[in-house]
């Protein structure tokens, strides 16, 4: 085994938005297959797919109806099969998206389940008795609002939906139901898939005893992936997710996977401490890799985010971390984080994700350095921003389809795509930027390749040195090579001294905007980076 997942860079791709082939508007696997030629010249290791399976699409493919089968929206079967054998020949690894812990309400295991209290599937989903009066059984509230309880008629009962409505919540304290699960993921490796990222892993397993979660101050009510104003936030999530009976399955799954050659699992991980559950969560035995949103917030400083890396290092144990700046679920990192339309930024973000201790996502676009798209409220499509409307404008501002060329619809369709193409993605185009030997595709595609020569970078330890803001300066460390790594995360140029004692050359041929060495002291220019080898 080569453990190929160790420091790789995964390139996440939203088949909705990717490319679109038969023009309906909606990418599909076919048009993955045409642009895998595309990501593989980035100089990445591997695509992560969301999911692209049978579903009535309540939340976009994450409310599984049938998880063995491609939903018609996206192709069959064998175009995923084509997808798989292009990618491995173009020496790409493939991971697909498992949503473990709901399903789609038109799931057949859910429709039978729902028919009553005796069938062969009753007790498959989190059903519970009303209360006296007719309330839900408990004070649990849903990520995407209100409620985590819905009522069904048939069987006078609630059942748990810690998402939509349309996603119940499968009951993992039944063996049928785990082992139902893993004969699913077995599917999708022995099909020959390289790895499986599960989605929200942390919620598989609920509270037997569905005790109601303590009240939030209201000076607390902070999270990942939800505001404020989401009364998700007023509680501490102590008893509907993130239970210790999730640790057997995690190795039981990590025993099914290790049956095959060299495939890995990494689980995104949203807790009350994501970084402690993402060190749990994580090693030898359990998850090969686990990421969480703790670099998908505001907060940009160089404190927060050596503080960030810093408390997992000190909490994993033999785990291995993966970072990601953004993603299908929150906006994009160069307007999250104030710097939309500057290219040495873009450029920066990539580099920095890229070279902290650990695996990486990309997320499609990423590379362009494409911005939070406006969505007005007539066009948007995600039921959470539709709930959450002004104050929250939900997930689709991530989502618009990726710019091919500078044409209508971006060059993604040939007919009216799901959401529109911003102007200003158009003039990003994949075309244009190819075109272009100073754009940040062309500095992201040239630091990708320059990364995988430095083995300190890819799979190197990790050690922060002491700054002040805004600058970030680490050391990478593997084998006999040491490397060290100083950000500028500002947009005016700054100063920064090595420590006595460190003495350094600088590493060329990154590709990042230049940053001179006078004596022991770096003249960073704005969004500057600066790599040098250790003495």
């Amino acid at each position: 085994m080569n453990n190929w997942w160790r420091g790789a860079v995964i390139y996440q791709v939203y088949p909705r938005s990717f490319k679109d082939t038969n023009g309906d508007g909606v990418g599909d696997l076919p048009g993955i297959v045409e642009g895998l030629d595309y990501i593989a010249s980035l100089g990445v290791d591997a695509i992560w797919i969301s999911p692209f399976f049978k579903s009535p699409m309540a939340d976009f493919g994450y409310d599984i109806a049938d998880y063995r089968d491609v939903d018609p929206l996206f192709g069959t079967l064998a175009d995923f099969d084509a997808l798989l054998a292009k990618a491995h020949a173009l020496g790409l690894k493939v991971m697909i998206d498992q949503v473990l812990s709901h399903c789609s309400d038109q799931h057949a295991w859910f429709q039978e389940s729902r028919l009553s209290r005796d069938n062969a599937k009753a007790d498959w989903y989190v059903w519970a008795d009303p209360k006296e009066d007719g309330t839900p059984p408990n004070n649990w509230m849903s990520l995407f609002g209100g409620v985590a309880w819905r009522w069904e008629p048939r069987r006078e009962q609630y059942y748990l939906h810690n998402f939509l409505g349309a996603q119940p919540d499968l009951n993992f304290h039944n063996p049928a139901v785990q082992q139902a699960t893993l004969d699913n993921v077995q599917f999708w490796l022995d099909r020959g898939v390289d790895g499986m990222r599960l989605d929200a892993i942390n919620f598989c397993f609920h509270d037997a005893q569905l005790r109601d979660n303590p009240p939030k101050p209201k000076d607390q009510r902070v999270g990942r992936g939800f505001s404020a104003d989401n009364p998700y936030a007023y509680q501490y999530h102590y008893y509907n997710n993130t239970r210790p009976e999730m640790l057997p399955f995690l190795e039981r799954l990590r025993g099914l996977m290790d049956r095959y050659a060299d495939v890995a699992a990494l689980g995104e991980i949203s807790s009350e401490d994501s970084l402690a559950t993402t060190a749990e969560y994580t090693g030898r035995k359990r998850l090969h890799m686990g990421y969480s949103f703790e670099l998908l917030v505001e907060d940009f400083s160089a404190g927060y985010i050596r503080d960030t890396v810093a408390r997992l290092e000190a909490a994993m144990d033999d785990g291995w971390p993966c970072w990601a700046i953004s993603n299908h679920d929150v906006p994009r990192a160069v307007s999250r984080w104030g710097g939309a339309g500057d290219d040495a930024f873009a450029a920066q973000l990539v580099a920095l994700v890229c070279s902290l201790r650990g695996s990486v996502c990309l997320y499609q676009g990423e590379e362009l350095g494409l911005s939070e798209a406006q969505v007005p409220f007539e066009l948007l499509q995600d039921p959470y921003g539709k709930t959450f409307w002004p104050n929250f404008k939900g997930r689709d501002g991530c989502r618009t389809p990726l710019p091919w060329r500078d044409a209508d619809a971006g060059g993604f369709s040939s007919g009216k795509p799901w959401l529109p193409v911003p102007a200003e993605h158009r003039a990003r185009s994949i075309a244009a930027q190819q075109a272009d030997a100073d754009s940040v595709l062309q500095h992201v595609r040239r630091f990708l390749r320059w990364r995988r020569r430095h083995p300190a970078l890819v799979l190197g330890t990790i050690a922060f040195l002491q700054t002040d803001e805004p600058v970030l300066a680490f050391l990478r460390e593997h084998e006999d090579q040491r490397v060290l790594v100083v950000f500028n995360l500002s947009a005016q140029a700054q100063r920064w001294t090595l420590p006595e004692g460190l003495a350094a050359t600088a590493l060329g041929d990154h590709g990042l905007p230049g940053t001179r060495l006078d004596g022991r002291t770096l003249a960073l220019p704005a969004r500057g980076s600066w790599f040098g080898v250790v003495a």
